[in-house]
């Protein structure tokens, strides 16, 4: 009986084996010829790997699954325009604008790193400092 049990296993196994090794197989040719393919569409590629999530069984790991597949999609996105570098140059020249012309000049050389900079966003501020010695001499009587 046992020996019957172990045939009826080797048979059935055999087409099993086949078939992985076929897929196997199969799935490393197209991992290949993926490599010389275009890459996917930003879009299409962000579906693919969050479908690819849903059977995750864990709550933790497939919310970490999502928000990896979403942080890759985001870094394919132009940034909107008030979030580019020389826009938010451009922005920080405009705050010094309504000042007086002599602390416009300074809060400008401030903004374009002139002086020294202290602190930290996460340490509630950055705090720019630029010193200005002026000579003055004594009117001549």
């Amino acid at each position: 009986m046992n020996t019957a049990m172990n045939t009826a296993r080797g048979r059935s196994s055999r087409p099993a084996w086949a078939l992985l090794g076929l897929l196997a197989a199969l799935g490393c040719s197209s991992a290949l010829a993926a490599g010389k393919a275009t890459p996917l569409d930003p879009k299409l590629r962000y579906q693919r790997e969050s479908a690819a999530c849903s059977p995750v069984r864990l709550s933790d790991e497939r919310a970490n699954c999502l928000s990896e597949a979403s942080t890759r999609y985001a870094s394919t996105r132009a940034l909107p325009e008030e979030e580019r570098a020389d826009a938010l140059a451009r922005n920080a020249l405009k705050r010094c604008e309504p000042l007086p012309e002599a602390e416009r000049k300074d809060c400008m050389a401030r903004i374009q790193g002139q002086g020294t900079v202290s602190g930290s966003v996460q340490a509630g501020g950055i705090y720019r400092e630029l010193v200005t010695r002026e000579v003055v001499t004594e009117p001549t009587r």
